[in-house]
C-alpha cells in the first residue's frame, strides 16, 4: 500500500473561506464517484459552511473528558477502520485535548497518509511555525497552535485561498465570520486592514517560494538547462576584489526594478590551491549581499566562465552581472577574459551586464596557487612560445633575406627565450634556449644548413647565448617564484590578521568560521570533531558543506587541535605549506567553540541568578501580601471558637464571610504569585491580550481599606486599550496602590490617574507621603528592602519588587518619581494597543476629562 497524498488549502487569514473551498472540493469528488468522508470539519457556526456539510458522510467524533468538560476530537481509529479514499481534516495546526491519540492534529494526518488515505486539509498562514514571530510582531497576537513548515511543504498540492482585506472586512461586518457581538472588536483589532495586508503578503511570498521549489524540482527531473524567466534572478560574479561591492549594489538595484527579484552572489575558486581573494573583502561582500536580501554562494571550478554559467543555469537565473576586467592591455594575450567569454557563451536566455568600476585596467594581483602557479593556460602558452617562437623567428629571418649579423640574430632569439620565461616559467625557457641554439647553428652560423661550426668564435658566441638564455630564464623564473611567495605570504598574513581581529572582537560564530575555512581552501565540507577521551567516539561540534566527515581518518585533510579535537576537511589533499594557515583556523575554531560554551554557561548562570532573585521577591511578596488576610482569617476563626462569647447568627455570618473573603483573596494572591514564579523560570508565558484599564484597576483596589475614601480614580473613557496580562497587571497595581495608601497621610487620598504618551499608556499612583531620596529610588524595588527599615515614614512596601517583575514581564516599566509638593509617584508604563479611528469617529472622541471616576465604582 502506497502513501496517501496530501492537499492543503492555505488561508491568508481567518475567514477567507479555506474550509468552504475544501468542502466544495469534497462535493466535486463525491460527484465523480470518489469515496470521500469528513473526518473532522469545524464550521464555527457559519451557516454557509455548515450547509456544505450536507450530503457528505461524516465519521463520528471521539468524546474526551478533560477537567470536567467534554471535548470532541477526530477519531483516528474510526477513520482508519472506515478506510476511505479521501478524508477531510480541518485545522491542521490544531492541538488535541490531552488524552488523544496524538498531541497535534497534523500527527493524526500523518497516520492517515501512512495508511494510504488521501487527505485534504486546511491551515492559515499565521499557524506556520517559522512565521510565528513575524505574525506576532504584526498583529500583537502569539499563535499558540503551530504546524512545522516541513509538514506543509511536503504536501503534494498547496492551494492558496486569498481575499482582499476590504472584502474580508465586509464579510466580517456582514456577520459571515463571527457573531455580531464580536464583529466590532475583531475589526478594530486583529482584522485591521494593515494586519490583513501583511498576512496576505506573507502568504503570497510563502506560496511563491514553494512554487519556485516545484519549478526547480521539475527542471531537475526533466534535465532542463535553459532558463525559464518565471522570476528575475540576478547572479553577481565576484572575484574577491574591491569592485565586488559595486557589483552587488548594482545587482540589487536591478532586482528592485522587478517584483520578487532575487540576487545571488557567487565566488568561484580554483581547485588548485589557497584562494587568491582577500578573505576580509569576501566577508564584507557576503555581509553586504545578505543585508540587501540576497544570498552568497561559494563554488569550486577551474574554468571560471563555465562554472559561472553552469551555476547561473542551475539556479534558473535570468541575468548575470560582471565587472569590467581589471587586467592590463598586455594581459589580453592570454585570453579574452571572463566577461567576454561569459557574454559569448551565455546564449539568448541569459542577459549579461558588464558594470564599470574604479578598478578597471588597474591590473590584478598574481594568483596564489600550489603546483601550477602560473595556471594551465600560461604553461601551454609558455611552451608554444618556447618551442614555436624560435621556429617562427628562424623562418621569418630566412625569408626576409636580410643579413642582420649573428649578434643581432642571437639577441632576437634571446628575446624569445625571455618571453618564454615570462609566460611559462623555467622549463619552457630552457626549451627555447635549446631550440634557439640549434636553429642559430643550422641557419645562421657558417657552414649553413649543417650542425657544424667552422669559426671557433661562433662556437663561443653560441655557448654564451645558451649560458645567457639559461641565466635569464633562471632569473625570470626566480623572480616569478618570489612574486608568488610574496603574494602567498600576503594572503596568509591577511587571513591571520582577520582571524586575530575576529578573536579580539568575538564576532565570528563557529559555523561562519568553518565556512571561511571552506572558502579559503576551496573544500567541499569542513567539520569540527571532538571526543571526550582517546577511546570515545567522535562527535561533530559544527560543520558546513554537504556530507561532512564523521572521523578525522576519513577526511582528506585533518588538523588536530589538542588531544581530543580535530578539524576535518574533505574535497582534496592540501600541501604542507597550507597547513600553517589551517592550523590557525583550527585553533580559532577551538577558541570559538569554548567561547560559545562559556556563553551558554554564563546564560545559565544568569538564568539561575534571575531565578534566585525572583524566589527572593516571591518570599518577600508572600510575607508581605499574605499576612493581612491570614491575620483576618485567624482572628475570625479564633472568635468563632471562643467559648466566652455567644455570637448571634448575624455575627457568625459576618465572621464566616470575612473568612471566605480572606480565603478567596489568599487563593487569588497565591495563584498570581505562582504564575509569576513559573513565568520567570520559563515554564509559562504571560497571556497578553488587549483590555481596558478601567476593567482591571477597580479590581486591584479590593484589598485596600476603604477604597472609596483612600483612593481617587481618574481613568478617562477615551483611553486606548493596553496589551497586558490581566492577572499580572491586577497584582502589580494592587501592590503599588497598597504601598501608596500605607505611606500616605489618612486625610490625603491616593490618586490613580492614567494618560497616553505616544504608543504607551502611563498609570500614575500619586501619594502625599514623605517621599524617597533620589539615591534610594532604585533600592526600593529590591526584594526585602525598605527605605529606613521603618514601618511608616520613609519606607515603601516589599510588594514593589513583585510589581516591577510583573510590569517587565508584560513589556512595561515601573519607576519612581517625586510628587510635586511632596510625596512619591509610581509610574507604570504599558504598551497601548493599536487603534484605528475612522474620520467620522475622530471628532467625536471624548475629552480627557470625560468619564472620570471618583472612588470605587460599583
Amino acid at each position: 500500500m502506497g502513501r496517501g497524498k496530501l492537499r492543503i488549502y492555505l488561508g491568508s487569514a481567518p475567514g477567507v473561506g479555506k474550509t468552504y473551498a475544501m468542502l466544495s472540493e469534497a462535493h466535486r469528488r463525491v460527484e465523480r464517484g470518489t469515496d470521500c468522508v469528513v473526518a473532522f470539519v469545524e464550521h464555527h457556526d457559519r451557516p454557509r459552511t455548515e450547509v456544505m456539510l450536507h450530503g457528505l458522510e461524516q465519521v463520528p467524533r471521539r468524546e474526551i473528558a478533560y477537567r470536567g468538560s467534554l471535548f470532541h476530537e477526530m477519531d483516528v481509529d474510526a477513520v482508519l477502520l472506515r478506510a476511505p479514499a479521501v478524508a477531510l481534516v480541518d485545522e491542521l495546526a490544531h492541538t488535541n485535548v490531552p488524552g488523544s491519540r496524538n498531541a497535534k492534529r497534523w500527527q493524526d494526518v500523518e497516520e492517515l497518509l501512512a495508511a494510504g488515505i488521501d487527505v485534504v486539509s486546511t491551515v492559515n498562514i499565521q499557524h506556520l511555525e517559522s512565521l510565528g514571530d513575524v505574525v506576532e510582531s504584526i498583529t500583537g497576537v502569539r499563535q499558540r497552535e503551530t504546524v512545522p513548515d516541513e509538514v506543509v511543504r511536503r504536501a503534494d498540492q498547496i492551494e492558496l485561498v486569498d481575499m482582499s482585506p476590504q472584502a474580508l472586512r465586509r464579510r466580517m461586518a456582514h456577520g459571515n465570520i463571527y457573531k455580531s457581538d464580536k464583529v466590532d472588536a475583531a475589526l478594530s483589532n486583529y482584522f485591521r486592514p494593515g494586519n490583513l495586508t501583511a498576512l496576505r503578503e506573507l502568504a503570497l511570498l510563502w506560496v511563491a517560494d514553494r512554487a519556485d521549489e516545484y519549478l526547480q524540482e521539475y527542471r531537475g527531473e526533466h534535465n532542463i538547462r535553459t532558463t525559464w524567466q518565471a522570476r528575475e534572478r540576478i547572479v553577481v560574479g565576484l572575484t574577491g576584489g574591491p569592485e565586488g561591492r559595486t557589483l552587488i549594489r548594482r545587482a540589487a538595484r536591478l532586482a528592485e526594478k522587478g517584483a520578487g527579484g532575487e540576487v545571488l552572489a557567487v565566488y568561484i575558486a580554483r581547485s588548485d590551491g589557497l584562494t587568491a581573494a582577500s578573505p576580509k573583502e569576501l566577508a564584507l561582500q557576503r555581509t553586504l549581499v545578505e543585508d540587501l536580501g540576497g544570498t552568497f554562494h561559494h563554488v569550486i571550478g577551474d574554468d571560471i566562465p563555465s562554472a559561472l554559467l553552469e551555476f547561473a543555469r542551475g539556479v534558473n537565473a535570468t541575468q548575470i552581472v560582471l565587472g569590467s576586467s581589471r587586467r592590463k592591455t598586455w594581459q589580453y594575450v592570454f585570453g579574452p577574459g571572463v566577461g567576454t567569454t561569459v557574454a559569448r557563451e551565455s546564449g539568448p536566455d541569459l542577459d549579461v551586464h558588464i558594470v564599470t568600476h574604479e578598478e578597471v585596467a588597474k591590473g590584478r594581483g598574481l594568483p596564489v596557487a600550489r603546483g601550477a602557479r602560473l595556471g594551465r593556460s600560461r604553461i601551454v602558452w609558455g611552451w608554444l612560445v618556447g618551442v614555436g617562437g624560435p621556429v617562427l623567428l628562424a623562418l621569418l629571418l630566412t625569408h626576409a633575406r636580410t643579413d642582420l649579423g649573428l649578434a643581432n640574430d642571437m639577441l632576437l632569439f634571446l628575446s624569445v627565450t625571455v618571453a618564454a620565461a615570462l609566460v611559462g616559467g623555467l622549463l619552457p625557457a630552457l626549451a627555447s634556449a635549446a631550440v634557439g641554439s640549434l636553429l642559430l647553428n643550422y641557419y645562421f652560423t657558417p657552414p649553413l644548413h649543417l650542425f657544424t661550426v667552422a669559426d671557433p668564435k661562433n662556437i663561443v658566441a653560441i655557448v654564451i647565448f645558451v649560458g645567457v638564455a639559461v641565466s635569464v630564464a633562471s632569473v625570470v623564473d626566480l623572480a616569478a617564484r618570489r612574486t608568488h611567495q610574496a603574494a602567498r605570504l600576503r594572503a596568509e598574513s591577511e587571513i591571520l590578521s582577520f582571524l586575530a581581529g575576529s578573536v579580539l572582537r568575538g564576532e565570528t560564530t563557529l559555523e561562519a568560521l568553518l565556512e571561511r575555512v571552506r572558502e579559503t581552501f576551496a573544500m567541499e565540507s569542513v567539520a569540527l570533531l571532538e571526543r571526550e577521551s582517546d577511546t570515545a567516539p567522535w562527535t561533530c561540534a559544527g560543520s558546513v558543506g554537504p556530507h561532512p566527515d564523521g572521523r578525522p581518518e576519513d577526511a582528506d585533510v585533518d588538523m588536530p587541535v589538542g588531544d581530543h579535537m580535530a578539524l576535518a576537511l574533505s574535497g582534496r589533499v592540501l600541501p604542507a605549506e597550507d597547513r600553517r594557515v589551517l592550523g590557525a583556523f583550527a585553533a580559532q575554531a577551538a577558541v570559538v567553540l569554548d567561547r560559545r560554551r562559556l556563553q551558554d554557561a554564563a546564560d545559565q548562570a544568569r538564568t539561575l541568578a534571575e531565578g534566585n532573585r525572583i524566589r527572593t521577591a516571591l518570599l518577600a511578596a508572600v510575607s508581605h501580601d499574605l499576612r493581612t488576610p491570614l491575620a483576618g482569617i485567624k482572628a475570625a476563626v479564633s472568635s468563632l471558637r471562643s467559648e466566652d462569647v455567644e455570637w448571634s447568627p448575624e455575627d457568625q455570618a459576618e465572621l464566616l464571610a470575612g473568612i471566605e473573603e480572606g480565603a478567596d483573596r489568599l487563593d487569588h494572591l497565591v495563584g498570581n504569585l505562582l504564575d509569576m514564579s513559573r513565568l520567570q523560570t520559563g515554564t509559562v508565558a504571560p497571556l497578553i491580550r488587549e483590555i481596558d484599564l478601567d476593567e482591571v484597576v477597580p479590581l486591584a483596589l479590593v484589598g485596600v481599606p476603604d477604597p472609596e475614601l483612600s483612593v481617587d480614580l481618574d481613568i478617562p473613557e477615551s483611553l486606548p486599550m493596553v496589551t497586558v496580562d490581566k492577572g499580572l497587571l491586577e497584582r502589580a497595581v494592587a501592590n503599588i496602590v497598597e504601598n501608596a495608601v500605607k505611606y500616605s497621610p489618612p486625610d490625603e487620598p491616593v490618586l490613580v490617574a492614567a494618560s497616553t504618551l505616544g504608543d504607551r499608556v502611563e498609570l500614575r499612583v500619586v501619594d502625599r507621603g514623605p517621599g524617597v531620596p533620589d539615591d534610594a529610588k532604585d533600592r526600593i524595588f529590591a526584594p526585602f528592602q525598605r527605605y529606613g527599615d521603618a514601618p511608616r515614614g520613609a519606607g515603601v512596601g516589599l510588594g514593589l519588587a513583585v510589581a516591577r517583575g510583573f510590569a517587565e514581564a508584560m513589556g512595561g516599566t515601573l519607576a519612581a518619581e517625586d510628587t510635586p509638593g511632596g510625596g512619591l509617584t509610581m509610574v507604570l508604563t504599558l504598551r497601548a494597543a493599536p487603534r484605528t479611528l475612522t474620520p467620522a469617529a475622530a471628532p467625536e472622541a471624548a475629552p480627557q476629562s470625560a468619564g472620570t471616576q471618583r472612588g470605587r465604582p460599583a
